[in-house]
Parts: structure tokens; C-alpha cells; sequence
């Protein structure tokens, strides 16, 4: 008897936002178009939603800066991708993503990730978690020193989930919540019920408390070799810049490429791989590309 087909997981990449804390950077050009050393940011969410296995991917951004996403992506296909394209009007919270990718999702399971969020490392933990979601929500906590500064879980001695606060002035926990959420079937329709928040937003972690109410929310802690870093700050955006040069110089190798995540995952052949080297120009990003080959 045949193995029952896996359902496909559909992707959502939420480049949003006015971006007000990197002005002036972001005066003419959106947040997630801004350099992370070598790459434009979009590209490291990019690549984790790739290596979560997901070639199916929605990208979200303002109506003004689509054309330019666009223009950066286009449809995927080299990457062995298949790319759409959806205008959020207005900033109206992370939650609304799900409610104007409900077509693009129909019902799949679906994993949602900020664009400005970077996460290197063994990426395993991700497709373990989708395989593992079932109808829930999983969400993943990372340890930081500035919790007030996002979403914030709380656990049990078991790491049960005991509660999830939005930038909180008294943090019950160390414990952050990064910008990449997993669900199953139906989260669109859970999305549309929910109310503006105070400063008028959807929010994402008002959804998350619907699932814990019900008992469908997973909080996993990342491992101790997972780096994440948010960067929406001019200093946080430094400091990946930082990062991902240290990375590729010490240990040559390239973090957040598409076409390497396209390779590595089998989305294109080593043939399809060395064709989209020989078009990039010469560059060190190029020169990066081939020592992957090689």
C-alpha cells in the first residue's frame, strides 16, 4: 500500500511594517530590503522558511513596495520556489497576514515568519515541529536579556506553556518569542475573529492565547546552537551584519543564499545550482556560491 502523501505546508513571509526605527533607511525602501552584510534582509527569512522544507511562499508587504519584492524574487522559479504575492493597506498587526493569505493557505497547514527576523543553525527543529503540529499552533522561545522587548512565554518545570504576554513591563520569564509561528488547518478563520488590540492591531499573541486556551499551543525552546537574531534596530541590524560576515569568513560558508538553500534542499539540481552561480556577477557573494558547489 502506498505511503499517504504528506499535506504541503504553505509559507507566508510578512515583510511589512513602516520600518520608523531604522528612518532614515527606510525613508524609500522598505525594512526588509535593507543589507544584512551581503544579502537584503528578506532573504534569511527566505531561506528558513526554505530549509523548513516549504517551496510554496506568500510575501506580504506595503502596495508601495511589493513592485519591489517583485522585482528582487520574482516567481521563484530558479530557486525551485513558487512565489505569490498579496498588499497588506496598513501595519495592522502580524495576525492580519493570516487573514489575507487565506485563499493562498485554503486548507494547509501554514507557517508564518517575520521578515526581519534571522535564524541560523540546524534548522531541523523546524521541520520536526511541523510534522509534529497536527491541528495546534506551535510557537519557539529563545532566552534573551531584553524579554520586555517581545513577546514573552511562560512555562512550567515540564515547559508547559503557563502564559504568553506582548512586550510585557514585568516579564514573567527570560523566555522571547521569536518571529516564526506554525499552524494547522483553519487559522485563517481563527484570525478574522480576532479584535484590534489597544493600539489598533490584530495581534499575533491574542491568536497564540486562543490556541493556549483551547490546549493546541506548543512552545518549544530553541537549542543551544540555534542564533536568533531580531534585526529592527540600527544597532540590532549592525550586529547581524556582524554575525553573518564572521560566520562566512571563519567558516566559509554562506547563510541566508536562496539559490544554497535551493541546492541543499534538492528544490534544483547541482546542474541548476552551477547555471544560477555562472549569472550572478562576479562578487563575493558569487565567490561564496561556488565554494558551496565545490
Amino acid at each position: 500500500m502506498r505511503a499517504k502523501k504528506r499535506p504541503e505546508v504553505r509559507g507566508i513571509l510578512l515583510a511589512g511594517g513602516r520600518g520608523t526605527r531604522l528612518y532614515p533607511m527606510t525613508a524609500v525602501a522598505s525594512k526588509q530590503l535593507q543589507p544584512i552584510y551581503d544579502k537584503p534582509m528578506v532573504y534569511y527569512p527566505l531561506t528558513t522558511l526554505m530549509f523548513a522544507g516549504i517551496r510554496d511562499i506568500l510575501v506580504i508587504s506595503s502596495p508601495d513596495d511589493l513592485p519591489r519584492y517583485r522585482a528582487l524574487l520574482g516567481d521563484g522559479g530558479d530557486w525551485g520556489l513558487r512565489l505569490s504575492y498579496a498588499p497588506q493597506a496598513a501595519p495592522r498587526g502580524i495576525a492580519e497576514a493570516l487573514v489575507i493569505g487565506e485563499e493562498f493557505i485554503g486548507d494547509q497547514a501554514s507557517m508564518l515568519m517575520l521578515g526581519d527576523n534571522l535564524i541560523y543553525g540546524r534548522l531541523d527543529f523546524l521541520r520536526e515541529a511541523l510534522a509534529g503540529n497536527g491541528s495546534g499552533a506551535t510557537v519557539f522561545a529563545y532566552p534573551v536579556g531584553n524579554p520586555g522587548d517581545f513577546g514573552v512565554v511562560e512555562f512550567d518545570a515540564d515547559f508547559r506553556v503557563l502564559s504568553l504576554e506582548e512586550k510585557p513591563a514585568a516579564p514573567k520569564s527570560n523566555w522571547a518569542v521569536p518571529g516564526i509561528y506554525i499552524y494547522g488547518p483553519g487559522v485563517a478563520a481563527r484570525a478574522k475573529s480576532l479584535k484590534p488590540s489597544a493600539r489598533g492591531e490584530f495581534e499575533i499573541t491574542d491568536l497564540n492565547r486562543a490556541y493556549l486556551a483551547e490546549g493546541l499551543l506548543k512552545a518549544k525552546p530553541m537549542g543551544r546552537g540555534i542564533a536568533w537574531l531580531d534585526t529592527g534596530t540600527p544597532e540590532s541590524l549592525l550586529e547581524a551584519s556582524g554575525f553573518v560576515h564572521a560566520v562566512q569568513k571563519r567558516q566559509g560558508l554562506v547563510i541566508g543564499s536562496p539559490e544554497e538553500a535551493a541546492y541543499r534542499m534538492g528544490f534544483i539540481s547541482p546542474a541548476g545550482f552551477k547555471a544560477l552561480i555562472e549569472r550572478i556577477p562576479s562578487s563575493e557573494y558569487q565567490a561564496c556560491l561556488k565554494r558551496a558547489l565545490e
